[in-house]
């Protein structure tokens, strides 16, 4: 069986640590490009100890710097290796060829292998290399992949203080950054498989708790046998998912483990599949007789790669499956009952906490007699909580309840369904917190009135704030109860049931509400560039206010341009403004949002949690949150563009189609007008292009398409510049190629699309492209 993983780890730390890193020395790469990080194996360390790590990604051979999370871990590079590619080893192939040619040419008809290499200049490094290409070749079950090719080996150091959990690394070349990847920090003693352990084991295991770090490949099983006695309550907890959530051109879209336990004799003990309620899976069982057992992993398609990495936890350590009830009332001392595995303190009491220092979840640590913990979400709230109280299975026995209430219940066992009875009337929110906490109740659920006519039904609703979920299973619906009541009948779709099928039913007012992610989670740019970000708004119950985004006391240099999400859109892009001065490190911004509640004068603020856009199958994406939202600036300064647009009022109106004109002016002198360009990257619909009068008068002519556009649609024009000059013609070079400079993006500019086209003021001074203009383009 499985278990949400948020009850395995602490939160995340919230601190970054720089380390410099000690680089081999390298060749420079061809062109700037972001260190692409797709794996770290192993993908955590015992704490207290030294390793190497391998990480696998691409244009990693500039790494300089890391990233990590938390205090603790230092790293330094060790060495960079790429393995041979097909035209490299072709290149090789075909000197040995035209060389062994070359010796029979000059006599000597039967050159050995040797002579052969040694006439053409191959070295040792390079015929290894050339087998580990055949090698790979000849795997027919291998896919090549240039994101994974590139290996960069780190010494890992970790202290022996050093916090526990899952933390994000990232590696910098010169003025670039990688994406964040998840390394963990345990308490137990870690070891590595040694392939080739598909249908015999690794060496025996003697010790408990382990951890076990692997890889699967194409159509891999790995195995892992150890000896165990009678009564032995084993759990084995599998980490594929909790270390990498989602691989962008694998279907599905992440490394799907399952595990199996046999005995001695091959016969199955137990099984655990993934994905049934929890992002991976575990299992556990008490042991059956004394005897040697074997543990299995694998993809459940048998599919397999280097980034199909998993750690994998053995032995009687303290587990949660669920806890009961999932939450508490903020103001109230509410006992929490533990049910899982190996734990000798099942209770803890939440504690009474002050308005100021309420939070929708509270982390408590229970420590268990062994010396080791478990720490567990509670999920607190301001409204009144009650239990479920059986029986109320039906209309008959249905349970009272308010609708300013929140009921944490459990669906006892197979086919159980919970009746409430809700007393008054009103417009009404419902909701099911259930799958998100980690239970595996698929919930469902039907409103009908006294008799018994239904008025509103729900199975899943898509949270997209839960990235991580794969199903979202949980419920929710809003409707109007009638004046005399209604009856409230909850499920669970799969007709399951059990201790672990909790829930926490919300039933509230609508509350209009938001949530808040910017992407990209990391930015680089140069002093004084401007940076477009993308600012995501997940809105709840209809919520369709403006939100202003501003950020929170940022150093010196630091502006928002654009900075309104308007009520009718989920996401717009923006634009961040960097310091002239570079700072020396690495800034870490924060950023709120902000809009008035639409029955209230006061503002609702929401943070605007950082995170990465990853893509799932080729298709979806989710926006997968991160630790710190990271702003590095270069000391070289981003050129200026030599112009500017004169934006007459804070938002452009704009027609549905039509045309409006913005005026240029030049900011620089001796710059040609006709040689710059304008593009617009948002929004759709609308397009940029600088146009002259032939007379030394220019404008930005936007085009719109009644077509893409719409009317009411709000957001920002993000402009982008360049200039393409050509030079001079001479005899060394008749033909000169154009030469282009970029100058990045202009502060964003609010616009609205109306339903009228507006009239066009002097429309004469600039309607046409000048000749010089054409002849650029």
């Amino acid at each position: 069986m499985n278990r949400n993983s948020l009850l395995q780890f602490s939160p995340l730390l919230l601190t970054f640590a720089l380390v410099t890193l000690v680089a081999a020395p390298a060749a420079a790469q061809s062109g700037a490009k972001d260190p692409h990080l797709a794996y770290a194996f192993p993908a955590g360390f015992q704490r207290g100890q030294s390793c190497e790590i391998v990480l696998g990604g691409q244009y990693l051979q500039d790494v300089k710097e890391a990233f990590v999370a938390g205090d603790g871990v230092k790293l330094e590079v060790v060495k960079w290796y790429r393995p041979m590619t097909r035209g490299e080893y072709n290149g090789l192939r075909m000197k040995l060829d035209d060389t062994r040619t070359k010796l029979m040419e000059q006599g000597n008809a039967t050159p050995t292998e040797a002579e052969v290499v040694a006439a053409a200049g191959i070295t040792e490094e390079q015929l290894r290399e050339m087998e580990i290409h055949r090698v790979r070749d000849r795997d027919s079950k291998r896919q090549p992949n240039e994101q994974l090719e590139e290996e960069l080996t780190l010494q890992v150091t970790v202290a022996d203080d050093a916090p526990l959990g899952k933390r994000e690394l990232r590696l910098m070349s010169e003025g670039t950054i990688s994406n964040p990847l998840w390394i963990h920090v345990g308490q137990w003693a870690e070891v590595r498989e040694a392939e080739p352990n598909d249908t015999t084991p690794d060496p025996v295991i003697k010790q408990f708790p382990i951890v076990v770090n692997g890889q699967i490949m194409p159509g891999d099983v790995d195995t892992f046998s150890f000896d165990a006695k009678r009564g032995m309550k084993l759990v084995v907890v599998a980490s594929a998912r909790d270390v990498i959530p989602y691989l962008a051109d694998a279907v599905p879209g992440w490394f799907q483990a399952s595990l199996v336990l046999t005995d001695s004799d091959g016969k199955e003990v137990a099984f655990a599949g993934s994905f049934q309620f929890s992002q991976d899976p575990v299992l556990y069982c008490e042991v059956p007789r004394d005897g040697r057992y074997t543990v299995k992993i694998n993809d459940s398609l048998y599919r397999g790669r280097e980034d199909f990495v998993y750690r994998l936890t053995l032995g009687e350590i303290p587990f949660v499956t669920s806890i009961f009830p999932l939450g508490a009332q903020w103001d109230e001392e509410t006992p929490i009952q533990l049910e899982g595995w190996n734990l000798t303190q099942a209770t803890l009491l939440t504690k009474k906490v002050t308005f100021r220092q309420f939070r929708p979840v509270r982390w408590y640590v229970v420590p268990q007699g062994t010396g080791q913990e478990v720490n567990i979400p509670v999920q607190m709230d301001l409204l009144t909580e009650v239990l479920e109280q059986e029986p109320n299975n039906d209309q008959a026995t249905a349970q009272d309840i308010s609708t300013r209430t929140i009921v944490n219940g459990r669906i006892d066992a197979p086919g159980d369904e919970d009746v409430f009875h809700i007393t008054g009337g009103g417009r009404v929110a419902i909701e099911v917190h259930s799958r998100r906490h980690g239970s595996p109740l698929d919930s469902r659920v039907t409103l009908t009135d006294m008799r018994g006519q239904e008025i509103g039904f729900n199975d899943d609703f898509e949270d997209k704030t839960q990235s991580l979920l794969t199903h979202h299973a949980d419920s929710h619906l809003v409707a109007i109860i009638p004046p005399t009541g209604a009856y409230l009948h909850l499920s669970d779709t799969q007709d399951g049931g059990g201790p672990n099928f909790v829930y926490r039913l919300h039933l509230r007012a609508p509350k209009p509400d938001f949530e808040l992610r910017v992407t990209p989670a990391t930015i680089i740019g140069r002093s004084g560039a401007i940076v477009p970000i993308t600012v995501h708004a997940m809105r709840q119950d209809n919520f369709a206010e403006d939100i202003e985004v501003t950020l929170v006391e940022p150093p010196p240099g630091f502006a928002l341009s654009g900075n309104i999400i308007p009520g009718n859109a989920d996401r717009v892009t923006m634009t961040l403004s960097l310091p002239a001065q570079a700072p020396k490190e690495p800034i870490v911004l924060e950023m709120n949002g902000r809009a008035r509640g639409r029955s209230s004068s006061a503002w609702v603020v929401r943070p605007a949690v950082p995170a990465e856009n990853m893509m799932q199958a080729f298709a979806w994406t989710h926006l997968i949150p991160v630790e710190n939202w990271t702003v590095i600036v270069s000391g070289s300064p981003n050129p200026k563009p030599p112009f500017d647009i004169a934006v007459t009022s804070p938002t452009i109106a704009l027609p549905r189609g039509g045309e409006v004109y913005l005026p240029v002016r030049a900011a620089a002198e001796n710059i040609d007008l006709n040689e710059l360009h304008v593009e617009l990257t948002e929004p759709k619909g609308v397009t940029a292009d600088i146009i002259s009068d032939g007379m030394g008068s220019f404008a930005i002519q936007l085009v719109m398409d009644p077509e893409k556009t719409v009317p009411g649609q709000r957001g920002n024009l993000i402009f982008n510049a360049h200039r393409i000059v050509t030079p001079e013609k001479t005899k060394d070079n008749p033909n000169p190629k154009p030469r282009r400079t970029n100058y990045g993006s202009f502060p964003a500019v609010p616009f609205e699309i109306g339903t009228q086209t507006p009239k066009v003021p002097r429309k004469s001074s600039a309607t046409t492209k000048s000749p010089a203009k054409r002849d650029a383009q």
